[in-house]
């Protein structure tokens, strides 16, 4: 009888994982699919201007504004990978590690560069792959066992042994990683529009509403062709996530200016510079759902409402994986960008977050 339990028990698991495995080709064959009649539809509107690309050679002087930190450069000893970072604020203060997400880099927390560097020595990371942070080319290299290991890797190469630690999108899910994998690294955690790694797998399998949302993550497990389906008309995709009226930042929010538009256009247009991105997601399918999950760090997870990507009752389930202080803060009429859309209102909760004291969960 227990040699039959095992058996059925087996079975199920393998059943699961194929129907699991069989929607996630499916679903990528249909959205390569989309995506092919996009660019079918383009050429035949205007070929020449379809394949226009501007050639971007010097960057926009928003990135080099003195007034967002210093440009620094780590090497790792392990990987021999050199990662870029922006730095604010003294040495020896408490370190606050910013982790960007995607389509993004370090630039995306302009405004937290500026704020919490009275207190802080605020760290605004290019993560593996992203801006002047080396690029490995194979796929195989931007497993999230790399990514958190390069996390605890440059926590250490920058002095620290703990930081306040915050992540968007993207890094958002490295962020709970760290806090589940290396829950002595992080006094507190910070996410911003992104559930709990498990709260996201779960979810997605159950509500065709945030399959569709997340069509990305499937569409990205193609080879080199959502690379090309960014670059066309001159980067129109990666102009239309920030502005458009469905994806972008919202009517009320701080728009992006003309020059930070560009800035983000200058940073992908370079050669190779969208493969290491997109390769962050082409391994995210093996590695989900996660063995260990609980959170025991205190927990910040703010969310924009309006939130084109992310279904906002995720953000209500997550309080269950996190045994510790947990608040959530849903912000009405904001978009996915949350901390560059409402500045003001993000800083502001963040410092009282940290300003606050924590009591662990019973």
């Amino acid at each position: 009888m227990a040699r039959l339990r095992d058996c059925l028990l087996r079975l199920t698991v393998t059943i699961r994982s194929l129907l699991f495995w069989s929607l996630v080709y499916c679903y990528c064959g249909l959205c390569a699919s989309v995506y092919l009649l996009k660019l079918l539809w383009s050429i035949g509107k205007g070929p020449a201007q379809t394949f226009r690309r501007v050639a971007r050679e010097h960057p926009p002087a928003c990135l080099n504004d003195p007034s967002l930190g210093t440009h620094c450069y780590v090497r790792i000893k392990d990987s021999g990978l050199r990662f870029h970072y922006v730095a604010a604020g003294e040495r020896g203060k408490p370190l606050m590690l910013l982790l960007h997400g995607f389509p993004e880099f370090w630039y995306s927390w302009r405004h937290q560069l500026r704020e919490f560097k009275s207190e802080y020595r605020v760290v605004a990371l290019d993560l593996r792959g992203y801006g002047e942070t080396d690029a490995p080319i194979h796929r195989e290299n931007y497993k999230l066992d790399c990514l958190i290991t390069d996390i605890r890797d440059i926590l250490d190469s920058l002095g620290y042994s703990k930081c306040v630690l915050i992540g968007h999108d993207w890094g958002g899910m490295i962020a709970w990683l760290i806090a589940i994998c290396y829950p002595e690294m992080v006094m507190k955690l910070i996410v911003i529009n992104f559930p709990h790694p498990n709260v996201f797998t779960e979810y997605i399998l159950r509500h065709p509403v945030q399959l569709f949302k997340s069509s990305h993550y499937y569409f990205f497990q193609i080879p080199w062709f959502p690379e090309f389906m960014f670059s066309i008309n001159d980067f129109k995709a990666l102009k239309h996530l920030f502005t458009s009226h469905s994806t972008g930042i919202g009517r009320k929010g701080c728009r992006l200016t003309t020059e930070d538009l560009e800035a983000y256009i200058y940073v992908f247009s370079q050669p190779g510079a969208l493969s290491g991105p997109i390769n962050h997601y082409r391994n995210i399918f093996s590695c989900l759902p996660l063995k260990h999950h609980m959170v025991t760090i205190p927990t910040l997870l703010l969310w924009g409402e309006k939130d084109a990507f992310m279904e906002v009752e995720m953000a209500e389930v997550t309080k269950i994986y996190v045994k510790n202080y947990f608040r959530l803060t849903i912000l009405s009429e904001v978009s996915h960008w949350l901390q560059q859309e409402q500045p003001d209102i993000v800083n502001k909760l963040i410092w009282t977050f940290l300003k606050e004291e924590t009591r662990k969960k019973d």
